[in-house]
């Protein structure tokens, strides 16, 4: 890693101290409002077993107000006995509190618009009614025996006093925790930062950030808020959400654990895997760019990378692609050069002298420049014909 980062790590590890923090994910729920995405019950069992065995903490299985299938599948989800707390989405209203409770969940997650773009347009009360209903619901869902936490929505668009005034309502009526929510990704790393510094000193409870990625910086937001005192984030998994979507799970796992020293407890080499079964589900191509997870996260076409790679992986990549379940690749097309050449040749069990390599290599950088890239068999079928077939 940079020598650059220890100013960070230092920074951060006084930061966590002993502090805990967990992931809620919402893979199934705000991961799922991606448009044009729709899991099946099926599907959201697999993903949230997943979950599970990679160590996620908790798992955010729905939103029960959705529809009868929505609630039916968070049911099944809860009564699964997985190690992860199963949490629920809820608006401010009693009935959903009910649904969480008949649903089996662990916890809901109440939330309202704050900004008062959200009051005017969409909630449409005042301040002082807002103020109540919080109290009303919050104390509700601890009166009928389910951890209950409190979010604003659209959150970094409005006043803090405004925030501070709802929080602490919600804490005073019982919540367990409060959340932040960038709903439109507006804010940067260091407003995150001063965001949860300011309520750290407002409220006992653990704090969740809940980030959008509108302009990119859902990860860096992340490890700004817990580095100011966030306890928990929300991830889903491949980042997928809605508009630009979320903070990406396997980014924020690895990011802790090999940048900033901090484990989660979450299994990194499960980040690929859990990544091509949520966008195989979800009826989506997977990123080749993916950071960590996608195919060209350790693919070396480059002569220059390949041959470094061959000698010592360490020279182009930033830690082992086994630490996230990933492969290494080195394929062949325009840009590769003799190393790679060499290493496929003697993976094949041909013996070649240099000018055959030449030639070969010359061959595989015209079919590159033909078809983009060329496979195992295009490689065989050029090898044999300089070559020989060594059988």
């Amino acid at each position: 890693m940079s020598p650059y980062n220890q100013p960070g790590m230092n920074e951060a590890t006084e930061a966590f101290g002993e502090r805990r923090i967990w992931i809620y994910d919402t893979t199934l729920r705000d991961g799922e409002q991606m448009p044009g995405v729709c899991f099946s019950p099926q599907q959201k069992v697999k993903i949230a077993s997943l979950l599970d065995r990679a160590g996620v903490h908790e798992i955010e299985a729905g939103f029960p107000c959705v529809s009868k299938l929505e609630a039916d599948t968070v049911r099944k989800i809860a009564s699964m006995n997985l190690n992860a707390d199963i949490l629920v989405l809820g608006r401010l209203k009693r009935e959903d509190v009910d649904r969480a409770v008949d649903c089996g969940a662990d916890r809901i997650l109440l939330f309202i618009g704050s900004s008062p773009l959200h009051l005017q347009h969409k909630v449409r009360m005042s301040l002082d009614e807002l103020e109540r209903i919080v109290q009303n619901v919050v104390s509700y869902g601890v009166e009928r025996g389910i951890k209950t936490s409190f979010s604003t929505e659209d959150s970094t668009r409005t006043e803090p006093e405004v925030l501070a005034r709802l929080y602490r309502a919600a804490e005073e009526s019982g919540a367990d925790r409060v959340g932040i929510t960038d709903t439109l990704g507006t804010v940067s790393p260091r407003g995150i930062r001063d965001m949860v510094r300011e309520l750290s000193f407002n409220t006992k409870l653990p704090i969740s950030i809940h980030l959008h990625n509108d302009f990119g910086l859902a990860t860096a937001n992340a490890l700004a808020g817990v580095i100011a005192g966030a306890n928990i984030v929300c991830t889903t998994v491949g980042g997928i959400g809605e508009r630009s979507g979320n903070v990406p799970l396997e980014q924020f796992v690895a990011s802790m654990k090999y940048l900033y020293g901090k484990d989660l407890g979450v299994d990194s080499t499960m980040l690929t895997e859990l990544a091509s079964t949520v966008y195989e589900a979800a009826g989506l191509p997977m990123p080749r760019c993916l950071p960590l997870v996608g195919q060209n996260a350790f693919t070396h076409e480059s002569g220059i990378h390949a041959a470094a790679v061959l000698e010592d992986p360490r020279t182009y990549e930033c830690i082992p692609p086994e630490a996230v379940g990933n492969l290494r690749r080195l394929p062949l097309g325009k840009h590769s050069g003799r190393h790679a050449v060499r290493r496929r040749l003697a993976d094949g069990g041909w013996e070649a002298s240099a000018p055959q390599v030449d030639d070969l290599l010359d061959r595989v950088k015209r079919l590159g420049e033909e078809n983009g890239f060329v496979d195992d068999d295009e490689f065989r079928a050029l090898a044999i014909r300089v070559l020989g077939d060594p059988r």
